[in-house]
């Protein structure tokens, strides 16, 4: 547990400097034009209705979307003040000590959230306890509005006593409170726990204490759900997930396409077809579906062929989505690596600079990537057991979702072809198995570069996916360099170089001193242009 004290005196300037840093980190974020102030999410129900599972779940929503968040669970505060847990009767509402204790420890927890949302650069942070009072929940609202705070509660209603009992014998069973993992007695005390906190539970009053409040009712683990009053952007993207999450078991399973011709070539993007070895895959792919009886198993693919020929070797009905579609590569589609490192050494030096927000000119970022595959992240949580096979940074947004991984780390997870992964969601996490399906396929990964781009390179002021593009002629046309940087291929011909007849200007020359790989790839952005000024 990390605790802040707050001064009055330097500490005050200490914090301002800390939060002007702060502010000059929400600026490399898109994330920090969803709110225009720091928010706190507020949990509030009975023992073993699933609040930790949410906190966890949508704070793991919320950072891959880009939104730095945190869960500050009280339970960790408690157990650090008291070492040794004995029983209930901690938690009873007469035992004065012990209430002191669980006050204490929520001041130390606000204080934490405070330096979190003020100094560290979060902008969420999910305050995980019960709250079951409205004395404690007037603290909390006295607490944000000193700091300018908004406030979200979220409650979560449960009477199913099935759900209950699972819920404990789940979790609680492992908590720490219980070492012995005696499972008759930590159902026992876990269940006189909650008789305690129901003698003085007041539950949210949407009709009169707490009508001006936002809010959501979760009841029964999503059967029902009452909001009141969501109040901006963010509040209603948390609202948006916590209805679309289901808890119910099932898995996922992701895996990419067959090997392409493509893959086999080196080159990025495009639309081609399996190779031999791919469609190699796709049977071995049906073999696996049959030998594990995934009877009742759904099937998606991208809308590019190389996805759609290995679902077809399934025999059974998929759904294709344009959305899984591989990232846009946009002038750098379908050439390889060095012909990219020779062509675009600038783009290519930027792209290893940072690779998560990285734009390809005229294509897409992951962090655009990210933004596209919502959607399916939305219908993996609602569905039963799904088969994915879509594309190389696809397959890592989605697993990075699951697996709860960092923009940093995102670009880089490995998924190799002819491999499936299968994630079973548990209590606080995902479960991933590997199934190698024994097919030999190119190795497409590339590292993480060690120190390739010295970090007070120039390189590090171009313009990338922190500043969208703007306008419409930057959309339309594939973006060859950016405003204040010269182009880095001052050798090719210029865009009306390649315009019809009686519209061009005089062509630059000397092209032949390119090296073949350059001069494919100058090529290949010139067939790119031809197209764009074609189509006008």
């Amino acid at each position: 547990m990390s605790s802040t004290q707050i001064d009055n005196g330097s500490a005050n300037s200490a914090e301002a400097k800390k939060a002007d840093m702060r502010m000059n980190e929400k600026k490399c974020s898109w994330a920090s034009n969803m709110t225009n102030s720091p928010t706190v999410i507020v949990m509030i129900g009975l023992p073993a209705r699933g609040k930790t599972y949410m906190s966890k779940k949508l704070t793991r929503y919320l950072n891959w979307i880009g939104v730095p968040t945190k869960v500050f669970n009280l339970g960790v505060y408690r157990r650090e003040a008291v070492r040794a847990y004995k029983s209930y009767d901690f938690f009873r509402h007469d035992n004065e000590e012990a209430m002191k204790i669980r006050k204490r420890c929520a001041l130390v927890a606000l204080q934490d959230v405070k330096a979190y949302l003020l100094v560290e650069g979060g902008q969420i942070a999910v305050f995980d306890a019960t709250n079951t009072t409205r004395e404690r929940r007037d603290l909390i609202l006295a607490f944000v509005k000193e700091n300018a705070f908004k406030v979200f509660f979220v409650e979560s209603v449960c009477d199913d006593p099935e759900v209950i009992a699972a819920n404990i014998l789940e979790v609680k069973v492992s908590s720490p409170d219980y070492p012995e993992r005696h499972r008759e007695r930590v159902m026992g005390d876990f269940l006189k726990r909650i008789e305690c906190y129901k003698v003085t539970y007041q539950p949210l009053d949407p009709d009169d204490y707490d009508k001006d409040l936002s809010f959501i009712k979760v009841m029964n683990v999503g059967r029902r759900f009452l909001v009141n009053r969501v109040q901006d952007y963010i509040q209603s993207k948390i609202v948006y997930y916590l209805m679309n999450i289901h808890v119910h078991s099932h898995s996922i399973y992701l895996c990419r396409h067959g090997e392409s011709d493509h893959n086999v070539e080196g080159r990025i993007g495009g639309d081609s077809e399996l190779s031999p070895r791919g469609k190699q895959f796709a049977h071995a792919l049906r073999d696996f579906i049959e030998e594990h009886e995934l009877s009742d198993l759904k099937v998606w693919t991208s809308q590019l062929r190389r996805t759609i020929q290995t679902a077809e070797e399934l025999a059974v009905p998929y759904e294709q989505w344009k959305i899984l579609n591989e990232i846009d590569a946009g002038v750098c589609e379908e050439m390889t690596y060095e012909m990219i490192e020779n062509a675009f050494p600038e783009e290519f030096a930027l792209r290893d600079q940072d690779k998560y927000h990285y734009r390809y000119p005229g294509g897409e970022s992951y962090q655009d990537l990210v933004q596209r595959l919502e959607p399916v992240i939305m219908e993996l949580e609602r569905q039963g057991n799904v088969l994915v096979i879509c594309h190389q940074a696809v397959m890592r947004c989605l697993l990075a979702y699951f697996l709860d991984k960092s923009a940093e780390d995102l670009p880089y997870m490995k998924c190799p072809l002819h491999t499936i992964l299968k994630l079973t969601p548990v209590a606080y996490g995902c479960k991933v198995e590997m199934f190698y399906l024994n097919v030999e396929a190119v190795n497409t990964h590339r590292d993480r570069p060690l120190d390739k781009i010295p970090r007070d390179s120039a390189l590090i002021h171009r313009r990338n996916s922190y500043t969208p593009l703007s306008s419409h002629d930057q959309v339309k046309r594939p973006r060859l360099y950016s405003a204040g940087n010269q182009p880095w291929l001052p050798l090719a011909p210029t865009p009306s170089a390649l315009m019809p007849e009686g519209r061009q200007s005089q062509p630059r020359t000397g092209s032949s001193c390119l090296s073949p790989c350059a001069k494919e790839a100058t090529l290949t952005v010139q067939k790119k242009l031809v197209a764009v000024f074609a189509s006008e």
